[in-house]
């Protein structure tokens, strides 16, 4: 599968089966984060794990959108270790965390599994559940999981704007 087949393929999974998600597709989904790059190379990102049930429930106490998945992985962006640009001070921190982020929801489909971006949550709540997140920018949740047989695909999944109406010729 060439790149733009498999982010043509990728799609927003809200629906998933029963079947457990084996360690080593966690790892691979992980190890793709890795191989993000990151301004200058600072890696200013934490990855957080969420597969207990007693912790999907302090989850869900920070959002409804976890869409019956058994397994979560968190980005947060660490603001105080990354790159900023001398000139104007910007932080790079999210973006940096981004990249990684999309890195793993592309390896998420390449390997067989189903995502979507969850960016409706409490941080606060996400934060007071889970102390460890107190000093990162939280920017993607993502419930992991085999999609379900009877999986919907968003009717918008396939509609994207023009090439001619993003690009602009200077």
């Amino acid at each position: 599968m060439t790149f733009l087949e498999l982010a043509k393929a990728r799609f927003s999974c809200r629906q998933f089966s029963d079947k457990e998600v084996e360690r080593e597709q966690v790892d691979r989904v992980i190890q793709a984060g890795l191989y993000a790059p990151t301004a200058v190379n600072k890696q200013s990102f934490k990855i957080f794990e969420i597969s207990s049930s007693e912790k999907i429930e302090k989850l869900k106490k920070a959002t409804p959108f976890t869409f019956g998945a058994k397994e979560f992985l968190i980005v947060g962006a660490d603001k105080n270790n990354s790159y900023v640009r001398n000139f104007d001070g910007k932080n790079f921190a999210e973006i940096d965390a981004a990249i990684v982020a999309t890195h793993m929801m592309l390896e998420i489909q390449d390997i067989g599994l189903g995502t979507t971006w969850v960016g409706h949550f409490d941080e606060n709540v996400l934060k007071s559940e889970f102390p460890q997140m107190k000093d990162y920018s939280i920017v993607a949740i993502f419930p992991i999981g085999y999609p379900a047989d009877n999986v919907n695909v968003s009717p918008m999944h396939n509609i994207s704007k023009n090439a001619e109406d993003v690009k602009v010729d200077i």
